[in-house]
């Protein structure tokens, strides 16, 4: 079994940084609704797990198996694309941005539709995220390596009437993604943040540290407050995260 190269890389510390977020979780729970066992694909740490529902969850990493807590959902080693589980065996299943890491996410996708009866899937719209502050002022590389990656669309097209609920992003949110520190700037400078982030780990030091470099010196001059002086009066941002519900 391959381990999935960008885990080797950036999940070190992982569970520390990408802490679940109450909020964002509750859109989970809402999607969920009344599903009594869920396999949660690509599991990591053991973010989003509902405590209150039988979980099992399915993570290809051993650096992310060792960081699942002692009390955490019982975990088996394999890949979205080849699911051990037989049809139909659960009432949902749930993907909470980890498609855009899979070999083959059509199959994933596939493989969710046959062992649940209810999809959700946490991913995002790059239409959206392609005008967040950082993407367009200091990392528009950000957009271009995305585009070939499974995001919103294609996860939409592979999961017939599905339905699309936004999540938005508050301004303290725990859970350290990608766009997690828009009204927090200084936050990107600390490379262990930035570790935890995949993009800035696949798009490698050549490419970020000059974009940091350039965020320094805006958050020095106070271009950066200037240019976005109107997102420190918001308590929570769409960067355009998106859930993607379907089934029954």
């Amino acid at each position: 079994m391959t381990t999935p190269p960008v885990y080797d890389r950036i999940g070190q510390g992982y569970a520390a940084r990408r802490r679940p977020d109450p909020r964002v979780a509750a859109h989970l729970v809402a999607a969920l609704g009344d599903a009594g066992s869920v396999l949660n694909v690509g599991a990591g740490a053991g973010s989003y797990e509902p405590a209150d529902r039988s979980v099992v969850a399915l993570e290809p990493s051993p650096v992310m198996l060792r960081q699942r807590p002692p009390n955490a959902a019982p975990v088996i080693r394999g890949l979205a694309e080849a699911l051990p589980v037989p049809n139909q065996w659960f009432d949902a299943a749930l993907a909470v941005l980890s498609v855009h890491h899979w070999s083959d996410p059509e199959r994933g996708l596939a493989e969710l539709r046959r062992v649940s009866r209810r999809q959700i899937v946490l991913t995002w719209d790059p239409a959206v995220q392609s005008q967040y502050w950082f993407v367009r002022d200091y990392l528009p590389e950000w957009t271009l390596y995305e585009a070939s990656k499974a995001t919103l669309a294609r996860i939409v097209a592979a999961l017939p009437n599905a339905r699309v609920v936004p999540v938005p992003v508050p301004r303290d949110c725990t859970d350290g993604f990608g766009c997690a520190y828009w009204c927090r700037p200084d936050a990107y400078l600390d490379p262990d943040v930035r570790a935890s982030i995949s993009v800035f780990a696949l798009l490698g030091p050549e490419i970020v540290d000059p974009a940091i470099q350039r965020l320094a010196a805006d958050l020095d001059s106070s271009g950066w407050h200037e240019r976005n002086a109107e997102l420190l009066e918001l308590d929570e941002y769409d960067g355009g995260y998106r859930i993607v519900i379907a089934g029954r």
